[in-house]
C-alpha cells in the first residue's frame, strides 16, 4: 500500500504566453542570486567593498554555465551525437544537463579574470562565495525535481520519488530522491564551511577547498544511487572517479596552502580600508570635517580672543 511519497511535478514549464516560465532555469537563477547575497555578506565582513561579489559574478557565472553544459556534452555525447539524436539538442541548457565539475573549473577561470580586473586575489574571493555555491548547488538540484530527472534505485521508502514521465526512456515508479539528498548535503556543505571559516579563520582558499572537498564525500555515496546511464571505469561510475581525484587535490591543498600561508588574508581589496564611514555626511546630513586642520585651530583660536575681548570691554564700561 502507498503511504508516502514525493510527486513529481505534472509539468516542469508552464507558458505566460508565447514565454515559457520553466522550472529548472527559475531553480538556477535563484541559486546564483542566493550565491551572490552570501557571498556579498561574507566578502564585507573580510573588508571588501559592496558589489564586488556581484561584479566578478558578471563573468564568473557566464564561463560557469558554459563550463557545466561542457562537462555534461562530453561525458554524455551519446545523447546528442549518436544516431537518431539531434545535435542541436545540446545547445539547450534549459532542459537540464549541467556538470558541476565543468560548472567550477570554467567558472574559476571567470572568476579569476573578474578579479584580476579589480586587482583581487582569487583565493580571497573563493572564499567568500564558497558557502554560497554550495546554496546554489542545494537550489539548483531542485531543477532536476521539475525535469522528473537523476533519480535513484527503486525504494519503498517514504519518502520515495514517485516518477510519472515515460519519456526518454524513464520507467514510472518509486525512486530514490537523490536531488533531494544531494539539495541536503549541500546545505551542510555550506553550514561546515561557514563554522570551520568562523573557528579556524581559513584563508587563502581554504575554505574553498573545504567546501569542494567535503562535496565530493556527498556526491560519491550519491553516485552509486543514482541508475541515469552513464560512463564506468574499472566498474565504477565516471563521476565517482572524478569526485575522487578532485577530493584529494582539495585535501592536498588545504594541507600546503596552511604551511605555505597560514592564518588569513589582512587586506582582500585593495583600498576598501580607505572608505572610511565618517568621511560621509553624519547623522543629520551635514558634512562632517576631515579632520583639526591648522586653518581650523587658527579659527578657533581667533575666536576664542574676540570673545575675551569683548567680555573686558563689558566690564570696563
Amino acid at each position: 500500500m502507498e503511504i508516502a511519497y514525493i510527486p513529481s511535478p505534472s509539468r516542469g514549464v508552464i507558458h505566460l504566453g508565447p514565454i515559457p516560465l520553466r522550472g529548472y532555469a527559475f531553480c538556477i537563477i535563484i541559486g546564483v542570486f542566493v550565491a551572490v547575497w552570501l557571498g556579498n555578506k561574507r566578502w564585507l565582513a573580510r573588508g571588501g567593498r559592496a558589489g564586488t561579489v556581484a561584479d566578478i559574478a558578471v563573468w564568473a557565472v557566464p564561463f560557469g554555465l558554459l563550463g557545466g553544459r561542457l562537462y555534461h556534452v562530453i561525458t554524455d555525447y551519446e545523447l546528442y551525437f549518436s544516431a537518431g539524436r539531434d545535435w542541436v539538442d545540446a545547445f539547450k541548457v534549459w532542459e537540464g544537463g549541467l556538470g558541476i565539475w565543468g560548472a567550477i573549473a570554467l567558472g574559476a577561470v571567470g572568476a579569476w579574470i573578474g578579479c584580476r580586473r579589480r586587482g583581487i586575489p582569487l583565493p580571497a574571493y573563493a572564499d567568500a562565495i564558497a558557502p554560497g555555491i554550495a546554496l546554489a548547488q542545494a537550489i539548483g538540484r531542485w531543477g532536476n525535481w521539475f525535469n522528473q530527472e537523476l533519480y535513484g534505485r527503486e525504494t519503498d521508502l517514504p519518502w520515495a520519488l514517485h516518477i510519472t514521465s515515460s519519456t526518454d526512456g524513464r520507467v514510472p515508479g518509486y525512486y530514490h530522491p537523490t536531488f533531494l539528498y544531494e539539495s541536503l548535503w549541500c546545505i551542510g556543505v555550506a553550514l561546515l564551511v561557514i563554522w570551520a571559516d568562523r573557528r579556524f579563520k581559513l584563508g587563502h582558499g581554504r575554505a574553498f577547498a573545504l567546501y569542494v572537498a567535503s562535496y565530493c564525500v556527498g556526491r560519491f555515496w550519491i553516485e552509486y544511487l543514482r541508475v541515469d546511464d552513464a560512463h564506468h571505469i574499472l566498474g565504477m561510475r565516471l563521476n565517482n572517479w572524478t569526485a575522487i581525484i578532485v577530493f584529494l587535490l582539495a585535501v592536498l591543498y588545504m594541507v600546503l596552502s596552511a604551511k605555505k600561508r597560514p592564518g588569513r588574508e589582512e587586506v582582500v581589496e585593495p583600498g576598501a580600508s580607505d572608505d572610511a564611514p565618517d568621511e560621509g555626511p553624519d547623522a543629520d546630513g551635514a558634512e562632517k570635517p576631515e579632520g583639526d586642520s591648522d586653518e581650523v585651530k587658527d579659527d578657533a583660536e581667533e575666536a576664542e580672543a574676540e570673545s575675551k575681548d569683548e567680555a573686558e570691554s563689558a566690564k570696563k564700561t
